[in-house]
Formats: structure tokens, C-alpha cells, sequence
């Protein structure tokens, strides 16, 4: 890193955010677009915050930057995140996401129908575990909260509400989730390692939000429920990746599991043929083209601004705020929270404060599992309770399409999750000490 800072070497990731943020305010409230944020490109808006990197410092010439930019994407923990990025594509693809329905309607048969909001956050936080995305989650759990909640009496908002806390509960601990992958490839640690710290704050906070819905619905229930067929075949591939991941097996090794399980049972059952699995294959490695071009981008925005001297300024400016071993996991957690603030996307904050965190991290003593297990966590609070953040949107869009009219603040009382996830971290790293939460590697 550079021994000079220059706060003005930041300016490239500033322009992102204005223009990101700017533009979808714009398309989102401006021109009363649903899902704005998500039109606006933002691997168009990387690249001209990029332009505007290789603009400054003219004590470099183009090729030099070239070179930095170079080394950027060249880093072993980018190159290993774009290769999970697109085998966890493509295992995605060969299972498909049609279990998600199948785990629900099974839970919701063997539970009483008073506990179906609990339910849904169970059902959701276990789809989003197994398929790494709170957003499909949401897609597809989000619908038959909104079913079940004309069918039981239950409010509209909580059940949703329920859905996308558990999303968010599955997003964070996830092995093929791109926040994991993007946390624990940037900080140099095993999935296992993240996961495991992980557990220690994220399953009393789902606990007690089990808690806390089963007292805000099951008063309010007013008889009947949702009954359909269920086949559960299609979790077995996602239970071997997680078997796999957490008995600490290689990821390319788990993942290669799931797949050929996947196959194997996708063609046995008829679910899809030859031809057929092949181009969802290819679907599901080109779901993750955005993801893996804001990797790069970032990784060269990234470089460019180390070497300027961005975040040597940066970094000098957290720890004049942020002391000490506690102090630079809450200085990491700051740092991510306004990554996602500012971009409504709780993967390329990640990925842009990743270098940031390595270096708070290694200053303050900090692991990189705790340092990974702060980016992921943070960041899926914050996401899961923007009122644009995809979440949300996903959620509201699937209100509307039922026919009722909520807003995201009619929701937002009812993410309970994200709220008690971020309390029982914040006690985590200010009661516990570190010995306490720690193992062997």
C-alpha cells in the first residue's frame, strides 16, 4: 500500500456511489419504476468509475495502470472467487429451484397451521441456506407467504416479513452463497472457518426471532391452512454440499458432489434430459456473469486506488476512530454497512471492502474467519432491511402481483431477524472474549 495517503485517490469509488445511488433514486421514485435500482447497470457504472481511476495520477502512464489494474485481477483470492462464483452457478443450475416449493408444503404439512409464520422463516432460511440467494428465495417462498396468510388470517407484512428474515438467515450462512464465497475468498479463509463463527450469534438470533414471531402470529390465528403435494428428492444434492462444506471438504470437491448427484437424479426422475441439463448448466454459470464482472472491475478500481494511496487514507481515518481488537470489528462492520448502504447490494459491498478489512483486520490481531464472518453478517443486515434493496423489492413485488397494497414500511416492523442478528453481533464482540470463540484451523 501506498506510504503516501491521498483521500482523493477515493474520488472512482465516490463516483460509483453517486452515480448508483443518484440514478436509482431517479428510475426507482423519480420515474416510479418497480425494482429501479436494478435497472440502473452497474457494471456500466463500475466502468466509468474505472475511467475516472485511470484519469488520475499523472505520474503514471496508461500502461502502468494497466499493469496495477492487472495485478489487481491477477490476486489469487479474485481468481478463486470467480472459479466458485461460476461451479456455484452451476450447480444451481443442474438442480434447479423447483425443491423450494416441495420444502415448504412439506414443513407446513407437519407443523400446526398456528405456527405457519414460523414455518415460513424456517422453510425460507432453509431454501436460501441450501441455494445461496435470499432474493430466489424470496421469489419463490414469498408467494406462499402471501397464500398462507389469506388462508390463516395472518397479517400480509408478517408473514412476508418472516420470509425475508429467514432469506437473510440462509444468505449469511450459506456455502454457495456469492456473499460467503466474496467474504471468505477477499479475507483468506475456509468457508468452514466463517460458517462456524458464524453459528455463534446467528442461531441464538434465529432462535429468539422464532420466539418472537410464534408471540406476534399464533394469537392472531383464525383456523385453516395450505396444503400441497411435496417431493423432497431434489434436497439431497444441497444436503451433500452442506455436509460436505461444513465436515470441511474442498469446495470445488462439495460442489462437484452436488452437481453429479444433481445429474443423476434430475435425469433418473425425468426432471430433465441430456440436452436439456446442459443448457440449464449454461444458464446457471451465465447467472453469474454480473457477479463475476463486478469482481474484476472492482479488483482494478480497487488496485488503482491502493496504489494512489485511497485507502492508506482510508484506513488511517478508521483506526483514528476505531482502537483496539473490538474496535477494528466494529470499524469493519462500519466500513461494510456504508459499502451496502451506498450500493443496495450486500455482495459488491463485500467485495469493495474487502482489501479495507484485511488491512483493519491484520493492524488489529483480527482472524480472517471474525473478519469474513463481520462482512457477511453486516452487510445481509443491512440488505435485508433497505427499503430498496433487492429484498424488499422482491418482496413488495410479490404483495402487489396477490393484490394488496403494502409499502416497504409496513414491512419493515416485521424484519425481525435482521434486527436481532445485528444485536446479538454487536454483543458478541463487546461481551465475548476472543479465545472463547475460537478453534483450531
Amino acid at each position: 500500500m501506498s506510504s503516501e495517503p491521498n483521500i482523493k485517490a477515493m474520488l472512482p469509488i465516490l463516483v460509483f456511489v453517486v452515480l448508483y445511488l443518484g440514478l436509482g433514486i431517479v428510475v426507482e421514485y423519480g420515474m416510479g419504476i418497480a425494482m429501479g435500482f436494478y435497472e440502473v447497470p452497474v457494471i456500466g457504472v463500475f466502468l466509468v468509475a474505472l475511467m475516472v481511476a485511470c484519469l488520475q495520477n499523472r505520474k503514471l502512464d496508461f500502461n502502468s495502470k494497466v499493469s496495477v489494474m492487472a495485478k489487481g485481477i491477477g490476486n489469487p483470492n479474485i481468481v478463486m472467487m470467480l472459479l466458485i462464483f461460476l461451479c456455484a452457478g452451476a450447480f444451481v443450475g443442474i438442480v434447479g429451484r423447483s425443491s423450494a416449493e416441495s420444502v415448504a408444503y412439506f414443513f407446513l404439512s407437519v407443523f400446526p397451521p398456528e405456527y405457519a409464520v414460523v414455518v415460513l422463516f424456517i422453510v425460507a432460511a432453509l431454501v436460501s441456506l441450501a441455494m445461496g440467494t435470499s432474493v430466489g428465495t424470496i421469489t419463490l417462498i414469498a408467494p406462499i407467504a402471501i397464500a398462507v396468510s389469506g388462508a390463516t388470517g395472518f397479517s400480509v407484512p408478517l408473514s412476508v416479513g418472516a420470509v425475508v428474515g429467514g432469506a437473510m438467515f440462509g444468505d449469511n450462512l450459506s456455502f454457495i452463497s456469492d456473499t460467503t464465497i466474496a467474504a471468505c475468498q477477499g479475507q483468506g479463509c475456509r468457508m468452514k472457518d466463517k460458517f462456524l463463527e458464524n453459528v455463534w450469534f446467528a442461531i441464538p438470533a434465529a432462535l429468539i426471532s422464532l420466539v418472537i414471531f410464534s408471540l406476534m402470529s399464533v394469537p392472531s390465528y383464525s383456523g385453516g391452512s395450505v396444503v400441497c403435494e411435496y417431493d423432497l428428492l431434489l434436497m439431497v444434492p444441497y444436503i451433500l454440499v452442506f455436509v460436505a462444506s461444513v465436515a470441511g471438504l474442498n469446495v470445488f470437491l462439495a460442489l462437484l458432489m452436488g452437481m453429479v448427484s444433481g445429474a443423476i437424479i434430475m435425469l433418473g426422475t425425468g426432471g430433465a434430459d441430456a440436452i436439456g441439463l446442459m443448457g440449464s448448466i449454461g444458464r446457471g454459470m451465465s447467472g453469474m456473469f454480473e457477479t463475476s464482472m463486478v469482481a474484476i472491475l472492482v479488483a482494478c478500481i480497487v488496485a488503482l486506488v491502493i496504489e494512489y494511496g485511497g485507502f492508506e487514507a482510508v484506513l488511517r481515518w478508521i483506526k483514528s476512530r476505531f482502537s483496539g481488537f473490538r474496535g477494528g470489528m466494529c470499524g469493519i462492520g462500519f466500513l461494510v454497512g456504508i459499502m451496502d448502504i451506498s450500493t443496495a447490494n450486500n455482495t459488491v459491498a463485500i467485495v469493495m471492502a474487502n482489501p479495507l478489512a484485511k488491512d483493519i483486520s491484520e493492524s488489529y490481531g483480527i482472524s480472517p474467519r471474525e473478519a469474513a464472518s463481520i462482512l457477511d453478517t453486516v452487510s445481509c443486515v443491512f440488505q435485508g432491511i433497505i427499503p430498496y434493496g433487492a429484498q424488499i423489492l422482491v418482496a413488495l413485488s410479490a404483495i402487489s402481483a396477490a393484490g394488496y397494497a403494502y409499502s416497504a414500511f409496513d414491512v419493515l416492523p416485521n424484519l425481525v431477524y435482521p434486527f436481532i442478528l445485528l444485536i446479538c453481533l454487536a454483543l458478541s464482540i463487546m461481551l465475548f472474549p476472543r479465545h472463547k470463540r475460537t478453534y483450531s484451523e
